[in-house]
């Protein structure tokens, strides 16, 4: 039927006027819920992103839960009162009284959840533990739903002269047209000008000015609550960019300047001085906050809450004992996704323990230049994190290697061996160990000359043994440590070794997992927490566990370890940008103060003391693992499968939310004093390495200035 004109000419203007006023609707619906101004976005205004976090009141049952969970979880965490007030070197840097200030926000009231979220980060984050404060990301996960970028990371190079200055990455416009090529002419338009539509010509600017003051103010004021590493020079580098060896490839790290976990900046104003330029120019440039790889899409802010806030299969303990548990080897697990390595099946991780570092944002993907990507020959052995080099020197062997950590325990010691073995037989007499991003511990292989490097993110304790058969490598290679004693702790254990809930050894407490002093394994019933070591630590009352030695041997190993060392001990050169945590550390102080490897940090200021590595810790483990200890399980409904303690008041409750607690569960002691934790004594590096223009994030170019200024 053909309507007649008028007719159709209303039904039009109805038609008009239904999509207006549905369109006003949904404008309405978003004015009033500034998430669903978000949802379906991959890049926003961090105005608009902070809009939808500070619209979520504080819910006080969540608050309480939060602070329950630490409190109690806290018990098993083992330098809460070293924190409290820090020994010497580094009493000015870790002075933290987190029970006190946990008590203080219970107690205060926020405007919003989101800044609750950053009291509780921030008050963490004073802990500058990586293992434990960085990663409690209870209350809101924000840190893995959007990322803040900024086109312009930032590096310290130092001058002809000795003279050291703040630029913008040569690499920056690479680096950010190749992973942000949909916002770079958001940012190109933002410069003023004749500068506008030239982006490119900022790389390698010097940077005179940040916001108004010297650089070192924003650099030392982002050191204040960056968290996870003792040293101060190791949290100021960690303003820098740098780069990373993963898996897939080598990685480029923004730096905390250019790459935000919260919505904590909209712009910047630099004041710089472009190159082959003499006059300075300002500029003003928007970050942009992209949506996370892991955020589960969200149209306002219930679906926001329900999809990403609360707990999910992970979050709290499971049945271990239950290999169809769906988050047994779940890549989504919560931790997983905050550790600064590769994913290790969670029954392997059981089996083989780790120590690694977690931090605030998931791990670079960002791909580093290939203008600066390692073009010589990848030897036999390379595989995953690992790779090897031989520098064209024809002496120098190189090992690059981004974590302890992958994927099969036997597969990555026979690379690790094979690639050594293949360096040696093509004439390497030193070797480099760039630890990229490293964090892992010494222990099983008898080979030597070790470079480490930048940012490592840890993995298997039982993974290194470099120097061969001698007293500092037999029985152990690593360090002996300690754990906390506490009532639950003990009451854990007890039931354990008076019960037979565990034979299979699966649970972290049972007595057949660890050994003591002697290397030797405790039997079968052993209450390896009885008696408890009582000490005394700032004032505080703490006790911990009889000393322990090492694991590894009953671990198993693919293949028996060269009867020598491959490479002499004092041609190693230990290398990172400190950033070097949990087992890289175990490594690094090892085969420094054991072995007498020398150790450098590239690019650090030259004014302030360069550690080599920080965090030392002597274990991991978190939250769900412990909580697993106590929780009831079943077997076809009747046989429980665990200590049954939940109901224990000693015990933390579920985490109602979507949230990781990290926790360094074993302490190790040191070498030059192996009374007290090594985590509180110094590591100074032997050389603070400059970096320059045509060195900086350049893997082989760093490597072959370390030789010149160390194995020359």
């Amino acid at each position: 039927m053909v309507l007649p004109p008028n007719v159709r000419a209303f039904l039009h203007f109805a038609s008009l006027v239904a999509v207006a006023a549905a369109a006003s609707i949904t404008a309405l619906e978003r004015a009033v819920d500034p998430c669903a101004a978000i949802s379906g976005q991959k890049w926003v205004a961090p105005s608009a992103l902070r809009a939808c976090f500070t619209s979520v009141k504080v819910d006080p049952t969540i608050k309480e839960n939060i602070i329950e969970v630490i409190n109690k979880t806290l018990a098993f965490h083992t330098s809460v009162n070293y924190e409290f007030k820090a020994p010497e070197p580094f009493t000015a840097d870790v002075h933290e009284d987190l029970l006190g200030d946990l008590d203080r926000i219970s107690k205060q009231s926020y405007p919003s959840d989101y800044d609750l979220h950053i009291d509780f980060s921030r008050t963490l984050k004073r802990l500058d533990d990586v293992t434990v404060g960085s990663l409690l990301k209870p209350s809101l996960p924000r840190k893995a739903l959007f990322l803040n970028f900024l086109p312009v990371p930032l590096v310290l190079l130092t001058e002809t002269n000795g003279a050291q200055n703040v630029h913008i990455a040569p690499e920056a416009f690479q680096v950010a047209s190749a992973e942000f090529p949909d916002q770079i002419s958001v940012w190109q338009n933002a410069l003023p000008g004749a500068l506008k539509g030239q982006l490119a010509s900022l790389s390698g600017a010097k940077v005179l000015q940040i916001n108004g003051q010297d650089p070192f103010v924003a650099v030392n004021a982002n050191a204040q609550i960056a968290g996870s590493f003792q040293a101060l020079g190791t949290r100021q580098n960690g303003f820098f960019a740098s780069y990373n060896r993963v898996a897939t490839g080598w990685s480029y790290i923004m730096g905390n300047f250019a790459q935000q976990s919260l919505p904590l900046s909209d712009t910047v104003i630099l004041t710089i001085v472009r190159v082959n330029h003499t006059l300075p120019e300002i500029v003003v440039l928007p970050y942009r906050a992209r949506i996370g790889a892991a955020t589960v899409p969200f149209t306002d802010t219930a679906s926001w809450r329900a999809n990403n806030c609360v707990a999910i299969d992970g979050t709290n303990g499971e049945d271990i004992f239950d290999t169809s548990s769906p988050s047994a080897n779940s890549p989504n697990l919560p931790l997983v996704k905050f550790k600064q390595q590769p994913d290790i099946p969670v029954a392997m991780e059981r089996k083989h323990p780790v120590n690694v570092m977690m931090d605030t944002s998931p791990p670079s993907d960002i791909v580093l230049p290939p203008t600066l990507t390692p073009a010589l020959p990848i030897l036999s052995g390379s595989q995953n994190v690992t790779q090897f080099f031989m520098l064209k020197d024809g002496k120098t062997g190189v090992m690059a290697l981004g974590s302890f950590s992958d994927t099969n325990f036997n597969n990555f010691l026979l690379g690790m061996l094979s690639g050594l073995q293949a360096l040696k037989s093509q004439g390497a007499t030193q070797l480099i160990v760039d630890v990229v991003r490293f964090s892992s511990k010494v222990d099983h292989f008898h080979t030597l000359t070790s470079f480490f490097k930048t940012n490592n993110g840890g993995g298997f304790i039982c993974a290194a043994h470099i120097v061969g058969p001698k007293s500092t490598t037999v029985p152990q290679a690593g360090l002996d440590t300690k754990a906390r004693d506490g009532p639950l702790a003990m009451l854990i254990t007890t039931k354990i070794v008076t019960s037979n809930i565990d034979p299979d050894g699966e649970l972290l407490y049972n007595p057949v997992n660890w050994a003591n002093a002697s290397d030797v394994f405790f039997a079968p019933g052993t209450n390896w927490l009885q008696p408890p070591v009582d000490l005394t630590i700032n004032g505080r009352a703490d006790a911990f566990s009889q000393r322990l030695g090492e694991e590894c041997a009953a671990s198993g190993f693919p293949t028996t370890p060269p009867a020598t060392a491959l490479f002499d001990p004092k041609k190693v050169v230990v290398v990172s940008n400190g950033r070097c945590a949990s087992s890289c550390s175990l490594f690094s102080v090892t085969m420094s103060k054991e072995e007498g490897a020398q150790t450098v940090v590239v690019g650090g200021k030259v004014d302030v003391q360069q550690q080599y590595c920080g965090t030392v810790g002597g274990q991991s483990t978190d939250f769900s693992t412990i909580d697993t200890e106590v929780k009831d399980f079943e077997l076809n409904h009747c046989a429980v499968k665990s200590t049954g303690l939940k109901n224990n008041t000693l015990a933390p409750p579920d985490l109602l939310v979507n949230g990781v607690q990290g926790i360094t569960w074993r302490l190790a002691f040191g070498v030059v004093d192996p009374t007290q934790p090594e985590e509180w004594q110094i590591r100074p590096a032997t050389l603070n390495l400059p970096i320059t223009a045509a060195t900086v994030n350049n893997p082989v170019a760093i490597w072959e200035s370390v030789v010149q200024k160390l194995l020359n």
